[in-house]
């Protein structure tokens, strides 16, 4: 073999070790920013999870915060079960055994309502019952029943829902029957009941301002907020009377006795209700106050003029509607014909209470319920 083939092969073998080389070189390069990446997509991941964690503590802390709030106030409300005529109520509390045989077992028959509070059964206790049973899992359960029982069990008024007893072991809450239901069922005419007559609604919004000027009357030391004000949560009697319920996430504010600012009376909270009848400036700033309150009564009021359900951007419907003059068109036609003197003045009262700012809108006590009364003799109603 010539001297010159021999280099040729040579140098062919070198450039074939060299290419090898070089290819073995990016290879490893490549994986190394592949091991990098990784690395650092890792990193990311763990401190993402890390965040989490944080956050889901920061929210426990708080829900057991408001837990043992909650069970203090409960305790203190308890202590001092007193009506506002000075008399002493005493709550019975009933055995689950009892519960159970007044529901026909908590029969799937019986059942006349359920949410994600838990269920409602139909029962008897020597006279009709609604027994509602909430659910046990975690704390939750055991605030909004000790809540509700310290509150219905001290507070009386025709137009707060009657609690008869509790059974503690079920977490179960015994109440009146209300024969119609909810006011959100009436509105939908659920189970093809008869529409509410505008009449009716009129006297349902009476019955509301008046139970929520009592809750949150500044002549006593402590004021309730509601905090789920809707439809859901207002019954009916047999006669149409309405009956506010549902207090486990209320709140009971101390009143300093130097003052009677409803507006800086509040409480700090995470935002719980129901959209659309929350309150946005306590959905943005967590500070719940009586004027949360009036906010979702003002959507109420609007509901109950228009029939609207769910009532999502009513209130700029009806300001936009007044304001061209066609409020008319908005009005729920199975209530009856409006009388427009009564309408107006209601939808604009509905309006200044639904403000997106707390201190714009009224105290209900001073004026929204005269005025609600004086339409209500406008039309001759009693």
């Amino acid at each position: 073999m010539a001297a010159s083939t021999k280099e040729a092969l040579v140098r062919r073998r070198a450039e074939g070790y060299m290419i090898d080389a070089i290819r073995r070189a990016q290879d490893a390069e490549n994986q190394r920013d592949i091991s990098i990446e990784e690395l650092r997509i890792s990193r990311e991941q763990e401190t993402s999870l890390e965040s989490q964690i944080a956050e889901l503590q920061k929210e426990r802390d708080e829900l057991q915060m408001e837990r043992d709030h909650a069970l203090k106030e409960a305790e203190g409300l308890k202590r001092k079960r007193e009506g506002s005529n000075g008399q002493i109520f005493e709550l019975p509390e009933f055995s689950l055994s009892k519960i159970a045989e007044a529901t026909q077992g908590f029969n799937e028959s019986q059942k006349i309502g359920q949410g994600g509070y838990g269920n409602i059964y139909i029962g008897c206790l020597q006279t009709e019952v609604a027994v509602k049973v909430l659910h046990s899992q975690g704390s939750q359960g055991s605030q909004e029943f000790q809540t509700e029982v310290g509150v219905l069990g001290e507070w009386r008024h025709p137009n707060l829902v009657k609690l008869i007893g509790s059974c503690p072991e079920a977490f179960a809450l015994i109440y009146e029957y209300l024969p119609n239901g909810s006011l959100e069922d009436r509105l939908k005419c659920k189970a093809k009941s008869p529409p509410l007559s505008w009449q009716t609604r009129l006297r349902i919004a009476i019955d509301l301002c008046s139970i929520l000027v009592y809750l949150h009357s500044s002549t006593r030391p402590r004021t309730i907020v509601h905090g789920d004000l809707k439809p859901a949560n207002i019954l009916l009697d047999s006669n149409f009377v309405c009956k506010l319920s549902d207090f486990g996430i209320c709140r009971v504010l101390s009143r300093d006795q130097t003052s009677s600012d409803s507006v800086t009376l509040s409480y700090n909270t995470v935002p719980k209700g129901t959209l659309p009848y929350l309150d946005p400036e306590f959905l943005q700033s967590g500070i719940l106050t009586v004027k949360s309150d009036v906010y979702s009564f003002g959507i109420i009021l609007l509901q109950l003029l228009t029939g609207k359900s769910p009532p999502y951007s009513i209130v700029d419907e009806v300001n936009s509607a007044l304001l061209a003059d066609k409020f008319e068109s908005l009005l729920d036609p199975s209530a009856g014909r409006w009388p427009f003197e009564v309408a107006q003045p209601l939808a604009k009262l509905a309006l200044l209470c639904s403000h997106k700012n707390r201190r714009r809108r009224p105290d209900l006590g001073s004026g929204v319920l005269q005025e609600l009364e004086l339409l209500r003799d406008l039309t001759g109603g009693s």
